[in-house]
């Protein structure tokens, strides 16, 4: 039928191929266009983005949009998740809660959530457990950070922009002066083939220190083939290739072939069976380094074969990060990740103070981390633009990295408020007003019991009325402390909704 050879050629399939036999990517995208064929009521997708590249995305995004049907999905693709989600259910410890918006409204009203339960346990003097306090607050910490490592990856960006070529030039200028150690890699010219078939024809391309590469590409183009030219794993047929001094490399490929099942989690970071940990120089015990990728102090012990699919991934990354590396060449490493590893990960990156090169089809991932685009455009073309994946859209020709759907891309999701800017909701704003004016009654109220309380005579006088008043000044204080944490939570995610306005 016309349909099943639209989906076929869309989704570049062999339509004569063995299902058994297909890729871990093919055997996606053949699952999807049996989904799409079968035109079900209800489409029920699991992590559809997993394993495609960008081109692949933006077709799904163009066939969802305009699917008559239900769709109800997981995913942790945040790009693909603002464009076409309407609603969100949010599984949190247990408690389904429900939004009846879109992601782009997702993260404050989720953290509203998280700065209520935090405020109510102030209230009633009682402490989060430890594994859910540090887990919230971790999260926190890294939105109050987000702000200033976005304006100093804007200023990377910059700075890079400053010392690179426009679009198009075949070979980058040489950078004059630098200190000691500047260059990391110098590709001029670089070739590789595989039989009949280029994957990589004249890449010229200079990498300094400090610098954050993204490599980009469809499926197939050859993405793993140009990081492993560019870490000397593998040899080119043609060029030259330069790479700095003193380089110590860390690299995660794709097969993830790092863990051993019968290891434990301790075992699998401190390969000497040790307590410690060195990570970038510095001397860690392994379990405060577990616990910023999320993990307890009791599955230190765990073996790897009992992890879910998402704590290895987490233990990986962990494993990875840990090598006193100043060149971290990462591929692919958000597949399989939830959204609060991501952000962890983000997180991790945006702290490490050597040179990333990273292979990734999330765009949402790239624009917060990398500095610069090295794309695969087809018949052995690669070329750089300076930015992060939203930058390299506007900058790469128009028929580059085009979806292959037979169809424009698609128009704005018609959720309610989807293109609406976040913003506080009349709650939060009424509380923003007048949280101030309460703190500061508060302070007056603890002053006069304090100043009432010091009377020494007061307790002789009257002992009932001093344990009142103590009583008194207790609860003034815990509503303080509670006021003064809504106060500063409802500023920073003010202060964040702004800065996302400035930006868009």
């Amino acid at each position: 039928p016309h349909r099943v050879r639209a989906l076929i050629g869309a989704l570049k399939l062999d339509g004569g191929a063995d299902p058994a036999r297909l890729s871990g990517g093919e055997a996606r995208r053949a699952a999807l266009a049996r989904a799409f064929v079968q035109g079900p009521d209800v489409l029920l997708l699991d992590e559809p983005t997993n394993h495609l590249d960008v081109r692949t995305i933006e077709w799904l995004e163009a066939e969802l949009a305009d699917y008559p049907g239900g769709v109800v999905l997981v995913s942790h693709d945040r790009a693909f998740l603002r464009a076409i989600t309407r609603r969100m259910l949010w599984l949190d410890r247990g408690t389904l809660h429900a939004l009846d918006d879109g992601y782009g409204a997702f993260e404050t009203w989720s953290g509203a959530i998280l700065e209520r339960e935090m405020t109510a346990a102030a209230k009633l003097e009682r402490q989060i457990a430890q594994e859910t306090e540090w887990s919230h607050a971790g999260i926190t910490a890294r939105r109050r950070r987000n702000q200033g490592r976005l304006r100093r990856l804007t200023e990377l960006r910059a700075e890079r922009a400053r010392r690179t070529p426009p679009v198009g030039r075949a070979k980058l200028e040489a950078e004059t002066g630098g200190a000691p150690g500047r260059l990391v890699i110098e590709a001029e010219g670089l070739c590789k083939r595989f039989g009949e078939r280029t994957i990589v024809r004249d890449l010229t391309l200079r990498v300094a220190r400090g610098d954050r590469i993204g490599i980009v590409g469809p499926t197939g183009a050859g993405k793993s083939v140009v990081l492993q030219l560019l870490t000397g794993q593998l040899a080119p047929d043609g060029g030259t290739l330069r790479r700095g001094t003193n380089l110590a490399l860390a690299y995660l490929d794709q097969k993830r072939a790092l863990l051993k099942p019968l290891d434990t989690v301790r075992e699998t970071l401190c390969e000497r069976r040790g307590d410690y940990v060195t990570v970038h120089g510095e001397r860690r015990h392994v379990v405060s380094y577990l616990r910023d990728f999320l993990f307890t102090p009791e599955q230190a012990q765990s073996r790897v074969s009992s992890l879910s699919g998402g704590e290895r991934n987490r233990l990986l990354l962990a494993k990875a990060l840990a090598q006193p590396a100043n060149l971290l060449a990462l591929d692919e490493p958000t597949n399989d990740l939830d959204i609060e590893t991501l952000e962890l990960l983000e997180e991790m990156l945006a702290d490490y103070q050597g040179t990333l090169l990273l292979v990734s089809h999330d765009r949402e991932f790239l624009d917060r981390t990398v500095t610069a685009i090295v794309a695969l455009e087809g018949e052995g073309r690669v070329c750089e633009y300076v930015g992060g994946f939203s930058d390299y859209v506007r900058q790469r020709p128009a028929d580059a990295g085009a979806p292959s759907a037979p169809r424009p891309p698609p128009a704005p999701t018609p959720a309610r408020h989807a293109d609406a800017a976040p913003r506080l909701n009349y709650r939060q704003q009424r509380a923003l007003r007048e949280l101030p004016d309460r703190i500061g009654a508060l302070e007056a109220r603890i002053a006069a019991l304090e100043a009432q309380l010091a009377d020494a005579g007061f307790f002789a006088r009257d002992a009932a009325g001093f344990a009142a008043r103590a009583a008194d000044l207790r609860e003034a204080r815990t509503a303080l402390a509670a006021a003064e944490t809504e106060w500063l939570e409802l500023t920073l995610i003010a202060d964040d909704i702004e800065a996302r306005r400035k930006r868009s």
